[in-house]
């Protein structure tokens, strides 16, 4: 593993732990030549399917994206990176299990707002607001009535 200070190519692993839930393991390595410190994590690496997007364009699944609309909607609210992680994976554990080969954004989402209302109902709102596009007042309020029961 190359470090990412100095790029000398020597590292040495100090610590390994695996996650709680073991689906990846950390690893604390140490730079030969420079002697700092670094994380590195080790993933399985898995083809998930493409997402089609509403004007049919296909584009490959990003984790980063799906974390960026989650850590959006969930500003400010009291959520531990834990839980967002937590979820995520359980929405990447869906998309294998369904063995698609595609995707459709639409659905990809739907599994996004059912783990963010299980973790905020106030980030819940929020993505749903921006992501079914209500037309006006009276949708939106519909829809926070309907979650408020």
């Amino acid at each position: 593993m190359k470090c990412p200070f100095c790029s000398h190519l020597e590292t040495q692993v100090v610590e390994t732990r695996v996650s709680e839930d073991a689906d990846f393991i950390r690893r604390r390595r140490q730079c030969g030549a420079c002697e700092k410190r670094f994380t590195t994590y080790e993933r399985p690496d898995v083809t998930f399917p493409a997402v089609v997007k509403k004007d049919g364009r296909r584009i490959d699944y990003k984790r980063s994206k799906i974390a960026g609309s989650m850590s959006l909607a969930l500003r400010k609210r009291p959520v531990s990176t834990e839980q967002v992680d937590s979820a995520i994976e359980r929405i990447e554990e869906k998309l294998l299990g369904l063995g698609l080969r595609e995707i459709a954004s639409n659905r990809l989402g739907e599994f996004v707002m059912r783990e963010l209302k299980k973790l905020d109902k106030v980030a819940y709102v929020r993505f749903a607001s921006v992501y079914r596009s209500f037309e006006d007042i009276d949708e939106f309020k519909t829809f926070v009535d309907e979650v408020r029961r």
